[in-house]
């Protein structure tokens, strides 16, 4: 073993670490006859010197490795107390971000993740080395992660987790589309025998949001000792968690042109405008398996597979009496006073992967053969709502319809040990993807459609496909004991869009002993995916000062984007540099620290609405209004396209930006300190983001630009890349004593800033750096029972946001006292998401919650 591997041993037990070490492409097999743990224990992790992440070039301890990663074990995972995986690694890796959104409907189903907070699309997950399918939905709110799309990692359990990858760096050159911010790779168990069952259960401190859930986890020996079925169950459950604030009658007043004494009267009997704003009931099921067997002659046959039935019920908005006069009396009952009512939004989600591959050897080369089937699938209903342009004869049950997306995947992939320091490597990936949207039934979308969640039109419903193929080549170079080169070129071609060469060089160089030098540069690329080139729909948003509106959103293929001369999406264009330095001055402690520099150019974004540019005025006699509407109605072609599609206002994808992102990733860990006994680890990582802005014009259609608009605004400006933590750090405390483990986490959220809609431009919203403090109690009961008890969140802290003025006019609006409360009633409708705004915050608005479980071990 190399003589340096204690700096492998950075995995430890209370928050993630980079490794310094190489990877390659599929993950090394352990041997199946070797009995395995349950339950990954960091010490395990600490032997583990094989990371399957980062390179397609041969095996290299974690020692070796020129790009950073940070390693989870299970373990980790589980100690959070976290209810997914998602909002697991949001506790363990800085550069790793993501909120549940305060306005639902679809978003429901999957939170919004990144990585370096550049939107889930930048981020690959794979599975055992495997690319996972794509969610089906795009994000269209006003929230962070506008415009994207990301793979559901909350489908997987938690229980059927080896331990997780996370590559900081670019990696389109070795994966294909989509790493151009990172990769996560999701290493499933592979326990021969044995197994775990776990009991689940948590709850808020406002006694909501109950949670409850019941895991199981089964290897079985194939062959004796050839091979090896590992399987996980899992099912759970989590109630509503509401945190409505308080409504402005005067706000309401003025928004819905109501009379304020009217207004008064429902808000006296409720406060809340009976509104519920906080995170959806979810049940869930999730079904995963991981095998493999020796063949014989270095040839083995190996599989997994996973499926997840996700249900939600989650709420619109609370459709007050003087918002909505009446009900044509469908809703509330027969003989009762109207009180206004309460749409649902039910989805259901139904994602899933499939994957089978041989590996051996053939002349002497290792090689891999694998074909995996993915999908994601969602359906919506909207209940308790009507379509008020059919009154009484509305249903007030709609299925609005849903999306699907799939892909077939088949990779080739080939390496040998060409001397004793070079090694080469090659493959290939041919992919196939599908996306439809489903139309709803008539009802959900004629005329206005559903109230709260219009259905899908069956004009904006159809299939679409594509598909993909691509090789690459590379190799690593042993230069010396010290120094390590590796190079990998790409080259795709696309069915729909063309095609792309990518390529990435990377280097490592120990200095000494203790300390380790280490970068890389890369060109990398990213694909349009399906979704945001073919998503067309009627879209419910909150405008500020005008309640909910619909707006149109139109896809790049379609005629009204030809006629709005709305350009077909291409490929986004990443630089990425990374430097990095390693040190390790005793067994005991290490140091790191990253330097990244990412450019993405052609960046796609989903636009803000683009409305007419000519407007009535009320001000001018009828005559004199009408004559200059008319003029310069004749004289803009934006305002007739609009006019002919029939909308108000338009949104669509486009190649709008180029963006510039910088930043530093740190790590600082000691373990083995004596402590009462007992040994004490102590850790401290971070992510701090130097810049990440648009670099150069924004670039608009011309008909766009001719109307003196932009698809870009401050708004889309601020959740782009300002709506995420400017730094996070977390530093954690684990002792371990005897039969008991204790962690104290603590995970500094910075400030993060927000443009929101109809805010007044002179000023901004400013969340606040926070401090969440977690607690985690481990206790081995027996030899084979664990109890576990977190207390997430110990001082109940929650997001706070102020006004900025961004100058004198800002200052002069913030003084007096009612044009501030304008400006709050505008960006919280009217209070009912007082905590965290309209568009979301940095971290939950749940406080503090409880969690506990049992593991047994048979």
């Amino acid at each position: 073993m190399n003589k340096h591997f204690p700096i492998a041993a950075l995995m430890l037990s209370a928050s993630p670490f980079v490794l310094l070490g190489h990877a390659y492409a599929q993950e090394a097999a352990a041997p199946a006859q070797a009995q395995q743990a349950a339950e990954t224990t960091t010490d395990e992790i600490q032997k583990v010197v094989i990371v399957s992440t980062g390179s397609r070039g041969a095996q290299r301890t974690m020692v070796d490795t020129p790009v950073p990663i940070d390693v989870l074990s299970s373990r980790e995972l589980s100690k959070t107390g976290q209810a997914t995986l998602d909002k697991s690694m949001q506790f363990r890796v800085p550069s790793f971000n993501t909120v549940q959104t305060p306005v639902n409907d679809a978003t429901s189903l999957l939170d919004p993740y990144e990585i370096r907070n550049m939107g889930p699309s930048r981020v690959l997950i794979l599975i055992n080395g495997k690319r996972k399918n794509m969610s089906s939905l795009v994000y269209t709110q006003t929230s962070p992660g506008r415009g994207e799309s990301g793979a559901d990692i909350s489908a997987i359990p938690a229980d059927a987790i080896k331990r997780i990858e996370v590559l900081r760096d670019g990696a389109s050159a070795q994966y294909g589309s989509d790493a151009i911010a990172g990769v996560v790779n999701i290493i499933l168990k592979d326990n021969a025998e044995g197994g775990s069952v776990t009991a689940r259960t948590g709850i808020t401190h406002e006694s909501d949001g109950g949670m409850g859930g019941l895991s199981l986890n089964q290897g079985f020996a194939l062959g004796g000792d050839r091979g090896f079925f590992n399987y996980t169950i899992d099912a759970s459950r989590v109630n509503l968690a509401s945190r409505s604030g308080v409504v402005s009658a005067e706000g309401e007043a003025a928004d819905f042109s109501a009379p304020l004494a009217e207004v008064q009267a429902f808000l006296s009997k409720y406060p809340d405008a009976r509104n519920i704003n906080g995170s959806p009931k979810t049940k869930a099921v999730k079904g995963l398996f991981n095998t493999r067997y020796e063949l014989g002659d270095g040839a083995a046959i190996y599989a997994n597979g996973a499926y997840v039935n996700k249900k939600i019920n989650s709420f619109a908005n609370y459709r007050t009496p003087y918002w909505r006069p009446t009900d044509y009396g469908l809703l509330h009952p027969a003989g009762s006073a109207y009180e206004g009512y309460q749409p649902t939004f039910d989805g259901t989600l139904d994602d899933y992967n499939l994957t089978g591959g041989l590996k051996t050897e053939l002349a002497g080369w290792a090689a891999d053969f694998s074909l995996t089937y993915g999908g994601n699938e969602q359906k919506y209903d909207v209940r308790n709502s009507i379509n008020r342009d059919m009154g009484a004869s509305s249903p007030t049950r709609f299925y609005a319809g849903g999306v699907k997306f799939e892909h077939y995947v088949f990779n080739g992939d080939i390496s040998k040990q060409l001397t004793d320091s070079v090694n080469f490597y090659a493959g290939t990936e041919l992919r196939h993807e599908k996306f439809a949207v489903k139309a709803g039934d008539k009802a959900s979308w004629d005329g206005t459609g559903a109230d709260s969640f219009a259905g899908n039109h069956p004009t904006n419903s159809f299939p679409s496909s594509r598909s993909n193929y691509g090789v690459y080549a590379g190799s690593t170079w042993d230069i010396s004991k010290d120094l390590l080169l590796d190079g990998t070129g790409r080259w795709e071609k696309y069915t729909d869009f063309g095609s792309a060469f990518v390529w990435k060089l990377s280097t490592r160089y120990k200095a000494n002993d203790w300390i380790t030098l280490r970068a890389s540069a890369s060109k990398g690329f990213r694909a349009p995916s399906l979704a945001q080139i073919y998503t067309q729909k009627a879209q419910y948003s909150f405008v500020a000062g005008g309640g909910i509106q619909v707006s149109g959103l139109v896809n790049n293929v379609s005629a009204a984007a030809a006629a709005l001369e709305v350009p077909r999406l291409k490929a986004e264009k990443s630089d990425n540099i990374t430097l990095g330095l390693g040190l390790k001055p005793n067994d005991n402690t290490s140091i790191t620290v990253d330097y990244y520099n990412i450019k993405v150019k052609d960046r796609i974004v989903l636009g803000k609405e683009i409305g007419p540019k000519c407007h009535r005025d009320p001000d001018l006699p009828p005559a004199e209004d009408e004559l200059q509407y008319q003029t310069c109605f004749n004289s803009s072609k934006l305002d007739q396209e609009l006019a002919k599609a029939g909308i108000v206002s338009v949104s669509f994808f486009i190649n709008a930006i180029t963006s510039r992102t910088e930043g530093l990733d740190f790590v600082l860990s000691r373990k083995n300190i004596p402590l009462a006994d007992g040994k004490l680890t102590l850790n401290l990582s971070g992510n701090y983001t130097l810049k990440n802005e648009r670099d150069g014009a924004v670039n608009n259609p011309k008909l766009v630009a001719d109307a003196g608009q932009s698809v870009m605004d401050a708004t889309q400006e601020a959740l782009m890349f300002t709506s995420r933590p400017k730094h996070k750090v977390i530093l954690g405390a684990d002792w371990d004593y005897q039969k008991l483990n204790l962690s104290l986490n603590n995970t500094v959220f910075g400030p993060t800033r927000f443009r929101q809609a109809g805010l007044d431009s002179n000023l901004e919203t400013k969340f606040k750096t926070k401090n969440v403090t977690d607690f985690a109690l481990n206790y081995q009961l027996a030899r084979n029972m664990t109890l576990s008890f977190n207390v997430n969140n110990v001082f109940n802290t929650t997001p706070e946001w102020e006004f900025r003025a961004l100058n004198a006019e800002g200052e002069k609006i913030l003084a007096d006292a009612a044009k501030r409360k304008v400006q709050t009633n505008l960006i919280t409708f009217n209070g009912r998401y007082d905590m965290v705004t309209y568009d979301g915050s940095h971290f939950s608005q749940l406080g503090r919650t409880y969690a506990a479980s049992l593991n047994y071990r048979f």
